[in-house]
């Protein structure tokens, strides 16, 4: 059964560049405490890295089923993978320069020693989404006023 959580959070950025940072997924390990690479690896595809428990790492495809510029990006992983994940994250122009971005997370934990890990990784899944949620405010709100004063 699919675990869900939702989660929103107001960034001091305009719509274009909080969409052109969060559509680039290679850089999601700079603000994403546990991933540790993504790599795209098709138009609509890429391959996660997340660190794992002993230091395995779990892996696992994700295709993105949608690319609304500036209003909605949506994705699932793959078959195969360690994990099973699926979301989506919407884009909300305000006033003032800033973007509200709303996080729509699924996922299926995996069976054995694996999915207890994930299982530990994700006991508190809003809370996980929620830290990553402010690393990206403040790396979207640094990289934004790096391009105003460039």
């Amino acid at each position: 059964m699919a675990d869900q959580v939702t989660k929103d959070i107001i960034v001091n950025a305009n719509i274009d560049d909080v969409y052109a940072i969060w559509a680039d997924f290679e850089q999601f390990p700079r603000f994403m405490t546990y991933i540790k690479s993504i790599t795209k690896t098709g138009a609509r595809t890429s391959h996660w890295v997340m660190e794992g428990p002993l230091g395995k790492d779990l892996e696992w495809d994700a295709e993105t089923t949608t690319l609304e510029p500036n209003k909605r990006i949506a994705w699932n992983s793959r078959d195969g993978g360690d994990i099973k994940t699926s979301g989506q994250v919407t884009f909300n122009e305000l006033a003032q320069d800033q973007t509200e971005i709303t996080v729509l997370l699924q996922y299926v934990p995996p069976a054995g020693k694996i999915g207890e890990f994930v299982a530990q990784l994700f006991s508190d899944p809003a809370k996980r989404l929620d830290e990553d949620l402010r690393n990206f405010k403040a790396y979207a709100e640094a990289t934004h006023s790096q391009t105003k004063t460039a």
